[in-house]
């Protein structure tokens, strides 16, 4: 473990301390809310401590922040403020009065930070130690690597509170090793990156850091993204503007994006998406004769292909997509599914299938995959690579899966060096590249065990001969133990008088 980790950990139990007696879903939005006005706070502290020592700068002056891309901070919410006020009973309000202010300063941020720290049901007490142990951590914007602390830490947090909400949490979060396998596949350099359930941000920021550690420029990629839930857009919106990730064409609506699709004439170079298995109401009687459903109409209680189809719909012509899904899409021949499937396979648009393993997700026990799809297959027409990765991975807990760094490259190095046909070779139960015609044997199901089959026994190099008179002396010593073990249970009982 490094210690950048076990410093997030750290920090996360003790904060958890903390928690009380209120629930973990009303409590992410205190932390949450406070690690982030921590962050802009030290920041802006940054910017006006170089104001402040030219002669010809303002540091109180808004502009200047703003030609920096750096959120003002007003006197009223500045960290320094909160940490003196921390042990007055009154803290909760000030609190929400600096989230307040932030908000009127810095539009971007209008309805999006937490106001819920005057709650009578929120100890003031805890409250101002909250203050003190974010205060006495090392989340100081000194420069770019501890500024990614605060990233990192919020990230961490995100995991941890899914993790103790269970179900309802995963509702926000995907896992981060599902996240990066998906983008370190599709390699989100240079476009406009889409997410239409976009949760709390998390393929946003992936994207953002798969550019940055490729030497790439941040600003040649576009986010944007929908979602319903408006408590999990303000975390989306936090978690991105912590990461210096320009929000604006990330949307909120109740509806969500097949009623009201916040993004009608986008046509995205890359998207990345998990969202909701197995969805069952919709809008179905509203949406019958929508121009996504250009393959066929997504069944009234399962929306898993009506989530690919508005994705394709949104897909630019050299774009790919990635989308995590119930197992159940690669199979169901449900209300039309099959057939749905069958045009998408037909029509070429089918690039990879990768089956996940179970125990990755907070919020379900629901077997997962990940389906790649594209327009432009340039080296592989009519063909589809499966990889079976449902054995990978290792238990990081006793109900959680995880996937290795290690699992991760395997899976990405055999879909790069398949794409380019750079030394791909398809592997006996793990991966297959198969034809249309093959998969139309298989009847259009795509479940990667039919095509990559079951893996050979090693050979260990010892003669079947001696391996089965092996086998013959251990059942024989057992039978005789089993025999002796019985004897034995009936002179016991012949002793208290059972006799059988």
């Amino acid at each position: 473990m490094t210690n950048s980790s076990s410093f997030e950990q750290k920090l996360f139990k003790a904060a958890d301390k903390l928690r009380k007696n209120i629930d973990a879903a009303e409590y992410k939005y205190v932390v949450l809310g406070l690690i982030f006005i921590k962050y802009i706070s030290e920041t802006f502290r940054e910017l006006y401590d170089k104001l402040e020592a030219d002669q010809y700068s303002d540091p109180e002056d808004r502009d200047e922040y703003l030609a920096e891309n750096v959120f003002f901070v007003p006197s009223n919410a500045r960290w320094s403020h909160l940490h003196d006020n921390a042990k007055l009973p009154s803290i909760g309000e000030i609190i929400d009065e600096a989230m307040e202010a932030i908000e009127k300063e810095n539009k971007e941020l209008k309805n999006v930070l937490p106001k819920v720290y005057g709650k009578a049901n929120l100890d003031k007490a805890s409250l101002g130690q909250l203050i003190d142990l974010i205060s006495n951590t090392e989340l100081q914007a000194e420069n770019e690597k501890s500024k990614d602390l605060f990233g990192r830490v919020y990230e961490y947090f995100l995991g941890e509170f899914a993790n103790a909400e269970g179900k309802k949490g995963g509702q926000f979060y995907t896992p981060k090793a599902i996240v990066k396998l998906m983008v370190e596949m599709i390699e989100p350099y240079k476009g406009r990156v889409y997410d239409p359930a976009c949760g709390s941000g998390g393929m946003f920021v992936m994207s953002e850091k798969f550019v940055t550690e490729h030497q790439g420029n941040i600003s040649d990629i576009t986010v944007y993204g929908q979602e319903s839930n408006q408590t999990t857009w303000k975390l989306s919106k936090m978690n991105l503007a912590i990461r210096n990730i320009n929000s604006q064409f990330v949307s909120w609506n109740t509806e969500g994006s097949f009623l009201n699709d916040a993004h009608p004439d986008l046509k995205a170079d890359f998207i990345l998406a998990n969202p909701p298995f197995n969805q069952k109401e919709w809008g179905i009687d509203i949406l019958q004769d929508d121009a996504r459903w250009k393959h066929g109409m997504p069944p009234s209680g399962n929306a898993n292909f009506g989530w690919m189809m508005h994705m394709l719909y949104h897909l630019a012509p050299g774009g790919v997509l990635s989308t995590v899904l119930a197992n159940g899409s690669l199979s169901s021949n449900t209300s039309g599914e099959g057939e749905i499937r069958q045009r998408l396979v037909e029509e070429d648009l089918v690039e990879c299938i990768v089956a996940l393993p179970k125990q990755l997700f907070y919020n379900t026990g629901i077997p997962a995959c990940l389906w790649f799809l594209r327009r432009e297959k340039a080296n592989h027409s009519k063909e589809v690579l499966f990889i079976d990765a449902s054995e990978m991975g290792f238990m990081k807990d006793r109900v959680h899966r995880d996937l290795a760094d290690k699992d991760i490259d395997t899976i990405t190095d055999t879909y790069h060096n398949w794409r380019k046909g750079n030394g791909y070779e398809d592997i006996k139960g793990y991966c297959k590249s198969a034809t249309i015609e093959e998969i139309q044997k298989h009847k259009h199901v795509l479940t990667p065990g039919r095509y990559v089959g079951i893996p050979d026994e090693e050979d260990d190099g010892i003669p079947f001969e001696e391996k089965m008179a092996d086998l013959s002396a251990t059942l024989k010593e057992q039978i005789d133990k089993e025999a002796q073990l019985n004897q034995e249970i009936k002179d016991q009982l012949l002793n208290i008088g059972v006799n059988l």
